[in-house]
């Protein structure tokens, strides 16, 4: 999945959202890559390659890699780290918040975590900073009601709670 920044958004991700990366970064640099190195070379040393499935596939799956690690560096070197334990203002909705909201057209209850685009994970209750619910919560707080147009219509939710927990 590539993600698109202009060249003048910011990247904000949460310090778990940057381990996340750095994880696979790593996972990638010291043990894919190099497993499948080995098999390239492994699979070259047999001879024909124009008809070797492990030579071609190897190759293929080298490509991938790369690929990702190219794209996995331009978003590390991008990311700026918000730690929503160092927030001010804990009232308020901000970066990193928990956002536990009642959907008025619905009677529902739910809660949304606002994060980076690389974080975002709605099966985690993750919605990215930049979406239409987050920039309508940003700097609202307890007790506040916004509109968000989304393809089903206008919805409308009352921030019921807003906290700040560490993982």
């Amino acid at each position: 999945m590539a993600i698109s920044t202009p060249p003048d958004e910011k990247n904000y991700i949460t310090p778990e959202g940057f381990a996340v990366l750095k994880a696979e970064w790593d996972q990638l640099v010291k043990v894919e890559r190099p497993g499948v190195v080995r098999d390239v070379a492994w699979a070259a040393s047999n001879g024909d390659r124009s008809e070797n499935a492990d030579y071609i596939y190897g190759k293929r799956r080298l490509r991938q890699i790369d690929a990702r690690l190219k794209f996995l560096m331009k978003r590390i070197d991008l990311a700026e780290v918000v730690d929503s334990a160092k927030q001010q203002n804990l009232q308020k909705v901000y970066f990193g918040a928990w956002v536990t909201l009642y959907a008025l057209n619905r009677d529902e209850e739910i809660a949304y975590r606002i994060v980076g685009k690389d974080e975002l994970d709605l099966s985690k209750g993750h919605i990215s900073w930049v979406s239409p619910l987050a920039k309508a919560l940003l700097g609202k707080g307890e007790g506040d009601t916004v509109r968000v147009q989304t393809p089903g219509g206008e919805e409308e939710y009352e921030i019921i709670a807003v906290r700040y927990i560490p993982q």
